[in-house]
């Protein structure tokens, strides 16, 4: 298990949302917190309110992932929770795309998990009490839906790093774990993710409220601090998954049950 309290972690997107959530969260359960957010105004009056150290940081950016790093270091001395959560969600017909969206949505979507990464990894290893990384994706890695394709390469791309990382410290840095948080409907501003674009570029994306959409109405939404809980726990448990959505499974197993299908039709070749 990974101990929570009296550990210090660090949020990137903790000014809002899943980000918050999680940090209030370790927060009650005794850890210091570091949390990170392109919104500079955001990020001062979440920090405030909920009694975390905050650090402006763009995810996109390895110096400012770098930096953030050095002044969470420079304040409590360790890092032992990194959690690689800031992401953007608006959507467009893959058609519709200019490669100009596809380097931003993969630019903070991947990008900025592989800076957070590769920034963190090695303060988790050399810390002697190991430490836990935190890798946002989304119920889309199991379940693509139209619209999502930019979102969806980025977040199965965030799956495979993760899953892969899990193996490759399970064998070399045992104390060292992984977590892939895939949320399903959460309450948060995701909606608002093109003010985060830089004002110069233009596309075809667009963002969505899927709380006023009709056919999510049905849907179980949670709040961000249910998602924060569901996160400890896992950090606590060291699994590799921390579902929101448990009962999305028979989601997850059809789609498996396709691919098992097309498995099923190609027997090998003589």
């Amino acid at each position: 298990m990974t101990d929570i309290a009296g550990r210090v972690a660090v949020i990137t997107g903790g000014a809002s949302g899943i980000g918050r959530g999680i940090a209030e969260q370790l927060i009650e359960e005794g850890a210091k917190v570091v949390i990170a957010d392109i919104n500079a105004e955001a990020l001062r009056r979440t920090a405030d309110e909920i009694g975390a150290y905050g650090v402006v940081t763009d995810v996109t950016d390895i110096a400012s992932v770098a930096a953030l790093a050095a002044a969470a270091i420079d304040r409590f001395g360790r890092i032992d929770i990194a959690v690689n959560n800031a992401g953007v969600g608006p959507t467009a017909l893959i058609e519709d795309l200019t490669l100009a969206d596809w380097r931003w949505m993969i630019d903070v979507n991947l990008w900025g998990v592989i800076h957070g990464v590769h920034t963190f990894l090695p303060y988790l290893i050399a810390n002697e009490h190991g430490g836990h990384i935190v890798n946002t994706a989304s119920m889309a890695i199991f379940n693509p839906l139209p619209g999502l394709g930019a979102y969806s390469a980025a977040k199965f791309g965030v799956q495979g790093l993760s899953e892969t990382l899990a193996l490759e410290l399970a064998e070399h840095h045992p104390n060292v774990h992984v977590t892939i948080l895939p949320p399903g409907p959460v309450r948060t501003n995701i909606k608002e993710s093109l003010k985060a674009r830089p004002a110069s570029e233009a596309g075809a994306l667009r963002d969505v409220d899927l709380t006023a959409d009709e056919s999510a109405a049905d849907l179980r939404w949670v709040d961000p601090g249910t998602a924060g809980r569901i996160v400890a726990r896992a950090i606590r448990n060291d699994d590799l998954y921390a579902p929101t959505h448990p009962e999305w499974w028979p989601i997850v197993d059809a789609r498996n049950e396709r691919i098992h299908a097309d498995f099923e039709k190609y027997p090998p070749l003589d």
